[in-house]
């Protein structure tokens, strides 16, 4: 596990070090990053105070599909949050939003360079920011203070543990515990799809490589695999 005061991207820095042979396991955290990123290009702001880190998932020949890796990583997160706050209970919202009050907490970007999977992390300990798209909060706002450091010792312990069972027990653990830390089933969802279109649907369940399926108001179904969901 590696700190440093600062960088443009610890995503960048993680998948660097996996294309020169870094192993798996490598945690790389960084107290401030200049040019954070998030899904789809977006920019994630970084002040000092909240966590920002990634690490690398090396695939092995008998892995479950590596896009579920999403699940794992939303799993250990929303566990490793659960031990310092459990009221408001933090939800999952696909594909590995954590969202307290409907407000967004974090989020996780996942890049892949050939056999290695790079997992960021970029969670709202101390700060949140007020200027974009869509709600958002902190730990600290519901009152937790914690040092990113020791939250990160807590979450990579975790993700440690649930990337072992994805391996070893399969995806239908994991997808599980998502389905039971997520919204429920009938909740109202707005998906924004990458051509630009929007679905309404209600929720109905993942299917076996974590795409979500909405249940439309003509009664058919629409699996998505790649967007943004909002809740209604």
């Amino acid at each position: 596990m590696r700190t440093v005061a600062e960088t443009g991207s610890t995503n960048a820095d993680v998948l660097a070090l996996a294309r020169d042979g870094a192993a798996g396991g490598l945690w790389l955290r960084a107290e401030r990053q200049l040019a954070g990123r998030g899904r789809q290009g977006r920019a994630w702001v970084s002040p000092t105070g909240n966590l920002y880190a990634s690490t690398i998932a090396r695939l092995h020949p008998a892995d479950p599909p590596a896009a579920t890796l999403a699940l794992v990583a939303a799993v250990a997160l929303e566990e490793t949050v659960r031990q310092f706050l459990r009221y408001p209970a933090p939800i999952l919202k696909w594909p590995n939003d954590l969202l307290l009050d409907g407000a967004k907490l974090s989020g996780i970007l996942l890049e892949r360079a050939e056999d290695a999977v790079v997992i960021g992390f970029g969670v709202n300990l101390a700060h949140y920011p007020t200027d974009t798209d869509r709600v958002a909060t902190s730990l600290s706002a519901h009152g937790v203070a914690v040092e990113p450091g020791a939250f990160l010792e807590i979450l990579a312990e975790t993700f440690a543990r649930w990337l072992s069972r994805w391996r070893s027990e399969g995806v239908v653990v994991v997808r599980d515990r998502w389905v039971e830390r997520a919204h429920p089933a009938g909740t109202a969802l707005t998906a924004r799809l990458p051509d630009g279109s929007s679905i309404d649907g209600l929720f109905e369940r993942l299917d076996a490589d974590g795409a979500l399926i909405l249940r439309l108001a003509d009664g058919t179904r629409r699996v998505i695999h790649a967007g943004d969901v909002f809740l209604i």
